[in-house]
Order: C-alpha cells, then sequence, then structure tokens
C-alpha cells in the first residue's frame, strides 16, 4: 500500500498543498492569496460580442479580461439526439444577461473559459442542475460504480442530474441524501442572488484551495493530512465532522518552529521540478522543454551504461523514465499536447512493455489524459486536460534577455553588436568623440581583437568612443551620454567615469 499523506501550508502571500507519496512529493497545488483561483465561481455576466466565425462569445464577468464561450459550452434543450446545435448568434445577443461558470483560469493573453452547464461539487457528489445525467466517477470499481449509480438514480432531484464522485467509495445512502440536500440549498442560494442581482456580478464562490483541496481529494487513501494554520485547521475539521468525521481524526495541526515545508523537504522539490533536466535512479536523464505549441520530453541514457547489452539499457532506462515523466507532469501540473521521445528500441515486445507501463502508471494522475501507442521511432503522443497555469507558469515570467528562447547570446556576439551600435551612432553625427554606457559583457573580446584600450574604443574616420560599463543596461545594448570634441568628452568622462 502507498504511504499517502497531505500537506497544506498556509502563509501571508500563499496556500500551498503538497500530496507525498512514500514521502515524495507527486504533486503541489499553489494560490496566491492576491490572485485566487477562478475555476469553480459562478458569475451572472453579460454578454459582450458575439463571434459567428468561430462560434464563440465574449462574456464580461468582472474580471481584467472577457471570458470566452465557446457555443458547445451553452445549455440548449434538444428534442432529439440528432438535432444539432443552432449557431451562436440564434442562441445569444450582445448585452444578453448570462449565468457561466469558469471552467478555465486565464492564460498568458486569453481570458477565461466559461460555461453555462453549471455544476455544484460536494464531497460526494457533483450536481447537475441543468442536465438529467446520473455519472460515476471511472476511478472506482465496476461493483461500486453500479451501487452509487442506483442509489443516485433512486435520490437525485426532479429535473437535475449527479455524477458520483471518487470520495463516494463506500458512502451510505443517508451520507449521499445529505450531500444532495447540502448542494440543493446552495442551488437555491444562487437562483435568489440571481433573481435580485444585476449583472456583472459573482454569485458563487468556490472555497480557498485549503479547503477546496479537502473536499475535492482528501479521502481514506491518505494515512494524514498536517496543515500548519489553526483557522484552517478549525475549518477543515469542521467540514469533515458534518460529512465524513472518521476522516476528522487524521488531520494534525502543525506546530513546530521548523517550516512544515522545510521538514518535509517540499521547498526543495519545488525548487528541483522548475529545472529542465530530471536525473533518474538510473544514472540516465529527462529534459523537459516547452513551446508555445506543446511539450517535448526527451529520455536519454545519461551516465547508465547498463550490464549486458545496449537493447537492455535502453529498455531499462526507457521503463524508468516512463514512471518519472508521469510524476513530472503530476508535479508541474503540465497540461495541452505533449511529446514523449523515448530512446528508439528495436523489439517489438519492448515497445509494448513500455507502452503498457505508461499507462498503468497514468492511472495515478487524476488529470484526464489520451495516449497514442507508441510509434516506430519511439514517440508517444499524449494530451492532459489544462485547466490552470503550471507549477513553471505560476511561479516564474519569460526571461527578458532570451524571451523564452532559454539562451543567451556569447561575449563574442554582444561584443560585435555593442561595437557596430556604436559605430553606427557616431557615423550619423558630426563630433569626433563620444561616451557610451553598456553592460561589461563583450568587454574581453573587445580588448582581444584590439578594439578596446581600457576604456577607449577606436572607430574608423578618426573617431572615438569612450566607455563607461555598468551591468544595469541590457547587454547588448548601448546608450549615448555625451558627444563632442576629444578634449570635451575627455573632461567630462574624467569627471564621470
Amino acid at each position: 500500500m502507498i504511504n499517502r499523506e497531505l500537506m497544506i501550508s498556509v502563509d501571508d502571500f500563499e496556500i500551498r498543498a503538497a500530496i507525498l507519496e512514500d514521502r515524495e512529493l507527486v504533486e503541489i497545488y499553489l494560490e496566491r492569496r492576491e490572485t485566487p483561483s477562478i475555476v469553480g465561481n459562478i458569475y451572472l455576466g453579460r454578454v459582450k460580442d458575439i463571434l459567428p466565425g468561430m462560434q464563440a462569445a465574449f462574456v464580461d464577468i468582472g474580471i481584467e479580461r472577457n471570458a470566452f464561450l465557446y457555443v458547445e459550452e451553452i445549455v440548449f434543450p434538444k428534442e432529439s439526439e440528432e438535432e444539432s446545435m443552432p449557431p451562436i448568434q440564434h442562441l445569444l445577443k450582445p448585452g444578453q444577461d448570462i449565468l457561466v461558470q469558469v471552467i478555465k483560469e486565464p492564460m498568458d493573453s486569453k481570458g477565461a473559459r466559461v460555461t453555462t452547464q453549471v455544476t455544484l461539487p460536494g464531497r460526494y457528489l457533483v450536481l447537475l442542475p441543468y442536465s438529467d445525467f446520473v455519472g460515476v466517477s471511472r476511478r472506482l470499481p465496476d461493483e461500486e460504480r453500479s451501487r452509487l449509480k442506483e442509489i443516485c438514480d433512486r435520490i437525485k432531484p426532479r429535473n437535475k442530474g449527479l455524477i458520483a464522485r471518487t470520495a463516494a467509495e463506500g458512502a451510505n445512502v443517508g451520507d449521499l441524501r445529505a450531500d444532495v440536500k447540502r448542494l440543493l440549498l446552495y442551488w437555491r442560494r444562487i437562483g435568489r442572488k440571481v433573481r435580485s442581482s444585476i449583472p456583472v456580478r459573482l454569485m458563487y464562490q468556490e472555497p480557498q484551495l485549503a479547503l477546496r483541496i479537502v473536499r475535492d481529494l482528501f479521502s481514506a487513501d491518505f494515512r494524514r493530512l498536517v496543515i500548519d494554520s489553526e483557522e484552517d485547521y478549525g475549518s477543515i475539521i469542521e467540514f469533515l465532522e458534518s460529512t465524513e468525521p472518521k476522516l476528522a481524526k487524521r488531520v494534525e495541526l502543525y506546530t513546530e518552529r521548523l517550516p512544515l515545508f522545510d521538514k518535509y523537504n517540499i521547498n526543495q522539490d519545488i525548487e528541483n521540478a522548475m529545472k529542465r533536466k530530471v536525473w533518474l535512479r538510473s544514472g540516465g536523464y529527462i529534459s523537459i522543454d516547452h513551446t508555445e505549441a506543446l511539450t517535448a520530453i526527451d529520455v536519454n541514457t545519461g551516465k547508465y551504461i547498463g550490464k549486458t547489452d545496449l537493447e537492455q539499457t535502453i529498455f531499462r532506462t526507457n521503463l524508468e523514465a516512463a514512471e518519472e515523466i508521469v510524476r513530472q507532469l503530476r508535479l508541474r501540473d503540465i497540461g495541452g499536447i505533449i511529446v514523449i521521445d523515448f530512446i528508439d528500441m528495436q523489439d517489438p515486445g519492448h515497445r509494448e512493455e513500455l507502452f503498457r507501463v505508461l499507462n498503468e502508471t497514468l492511472v495515478t494522475d487524476r488529470t484526464k489524459t489520451r495516449v497514442i501507442e507508441i510509434s516506430k521511432l519511439g514517440l508517444v503522443e499524449m494530451t492532459r486536460k489544462n485547466v490552470s497555469q503550471g507549477l513553471l507558469e505560476f511561479q516564474a515570467k519569460v526571461c527578458p534577455c532570451c524571451h523564452g528562447l532559454g539562451v543567451v547570446l556569447s561575449e563574442s556576439t554582444v561584443g560585435v553588436q555593442i561595437y557596430r551600435q556604436i559605430k553606427r551612432q557616431a557615423s550619423t553625427h558630426v563630433a569626433e568623440s563620444f561616451i557610451f554606457k553598456v553592460n561589461p559583457v563583450g568587454k574581453e573580446f573587445l580588448e582581444r581583437k584590439g578594439k578596446l584600450s581600457g576604456t577607449t574604443l577606436d572607430l574608423e574616420w578618426g573617431k572615438k568612443a569612450h566607455l563607461i560599463f555598468d551591468e544595469t543596461v541590457p547587454v547588448g545594448k548601448v546608450e549615448m551620454l555625451e558627444e563632442g570634441t576629444e578634449n570635451k568628452i575627455e573632461q567630462i568622462f574624467g569627471k564621470i567615469s
């Protein structure tokens, strides 16, 4: 059995939740207090624009960027399965009030994704106010799925649907009825608020991360939950005692002076998860590269030389990499299109076994994935549902020097750039001498090439440039400070250098 633990740390800046399996970090959830997640929030919004060419609409929900609503996400009662969805311009019009729920965070320059197919999650069940559908989590065993399906069919409210969550495993009819009662109460409150409000306004807000993660993930599979906030500890105990009292006994309040995430080395694991290269225990490694279109993961044998033959060495490296890749997908919360370049294997049996191991390991991932079979070149294409920012996007921003390319210009290239920029500016001025401020990168190259002597750069046409080296100047850029005769510039340079 896996020793699964949930650690929650709360401070003035962030709420962080970490899932450990056998003391190894496998998932991390982060939420900044100044910008809490809006996924799951319900808004009374207003349609701003209709885009017939994209069959979508922009909806004002009161945040910085308008939300995006696809026609497929609009509730439309069909008289038969064969009936097609009408064009969006027949369903919505600009200025129309509309109740929507956020299903995807705003990312980069894109606004939030929203739906009118509102859902309300509870401890065991999800209420579908606009649907008659009854479903059960696919993560549950077949026998339990059948039991829960039968109960949900009996207790579901009229003209509304229910989905039994993974946490519903083992729950009795009384527990499920109580959950339905709570969810209907929430929905009635939202209804009253909608009737008495004018757009644009928040109608329902999801709980903050600590309570939300307990509601959605904490179950009998976890040995314990440790939290370092007394206030949130009280809220979690109150919630569990009203829904699943047995689990309340597994919650511990952490009071030691050493920070919780330092004690269990979680901070270091988060730091490592930001790195491009991940070493495997055998000595091989995987490298993870992000592009605008997809995430590419490459597998290499690295220091691992094996014990028998090359094919076996490659096979063992790939197997170990498959398990680590799934861990990194969960830990970094990588979404969208993912291409994995395993080391090429000649044996078809090895390729089949690798594909089986990859899919078996992906069962541990709660996020929806779809995998295409491994190609003869060792490539695996897959998709992973993208709901919010991954760990890298949450904690970092694009480098202003390389603009996300991941490289910086060499010193010789920078030196050439500086020389050419100064030469170009000097050629367009009548003065014979100049003072420029530049970054020190490139200095050694210009000295080595005989162009720079001390702080003086020799130019053509008898002109000279005096350089002030300043690390605050962007690399490869130059700033002209003064121009004039050589005597005048030498006097000024002596005073300011």
